[in-house]
């Protein structure tokens, strides 16, 4: 990751560039991927204020290599507000979004009446509703997607990854960015075997080895 001066708040947009060629740009949090050599060097640019070329081989962590430039970022006066709770939010978030989340593709339904079997006109129309339907269906998966994302939230927090690893700011955000558990996982896991998988998650973030893909990626819809 990448932050201003303080560590406190990372940097969008700065330029991560290497000796053979590659280069890339951190996102929202400060996050970047860049592809290097053993051979390779370094170097970020923010402002087009470069800073020094750090060796790869010379990095002890290659997956977590985290670095403040002289940059200060304008903090607005800190607003307290009430703690969420994710179960609420979820509950308010289903009632919010009812008619999104309870979506089905229109289908021929056959209606019974005193005069016969026959069809919802109403159905016949919505099938033929094409960019409403899609809308619909895009609309009702980044729903579930967010709630999905929310859990992980929930139960892989930094309390309890801070509690287990011991890790601080910003190698602890490094950590939970690299070792984030799928949704089936965090679901279907009881407490000792989530506890279990940070633990595991730790020691190879601790040798620098990749996360076990099984459990790190999103499976495919």
């Amino acid at each position: 990751m990448v932050y201003d001066s303080s560590r406190n708040y990372p940097l969008e947009a700065v330029s991560v560039l290497s000796t053979s060629g590659k280069g890339t740009v951190t996102n929202a949090e400060g996050y970047y991927e860049i592809e290097v050599l053993e051979k390779d060097s370094i170097w970020f640019s923010y402002l087009n204020k470069p800073t020094i070329k750090f060796p790869v081989l010379k990095i002890a962590n290659p997956l977590g290599f985290d670095i403040s430039l002289h940059v200060n970022v304008p903090t607005l006066k800190e607003v307290k507000i009430r703690p969420k709770n994710y179960k609420q939010d979820s509950i308010q978030n289903r009632a919010d979004y009812a008619k999104i989340f309870n979506y089905e593709k229109p289908k021929l339904k056959p209606s019974i009446t005193g005069m016969g079997v026959g069809f919802d006109l109403d159905e016949i129309i919505n099938m033929f509703r094409f960019r409403r339907n899609r809308s619909l269906a895009s609309f009702q998966k980044r729903l579930l997607f967010d709630e999905q994302d929310k859990f992980i939230d929930h139960r892989f927090n930094k309390a309890l990854v801070r509690r287990l690893t011991l890790l601080q700011s910003p190698e602890l955000d490094s950590f939970m960015f690299l070792y984030r558990p799928s949704y089936t996982f965090t679901k279907m896991a009881g407490d000792y075997e989530f506890q279990y998988y940070i633990k595991t998650a730790f020691f190879r973030f601790k040798k620098g080895l990749r996360p076990a893909g099984l459990l790190k990626e999103e499976e495919e819809e």
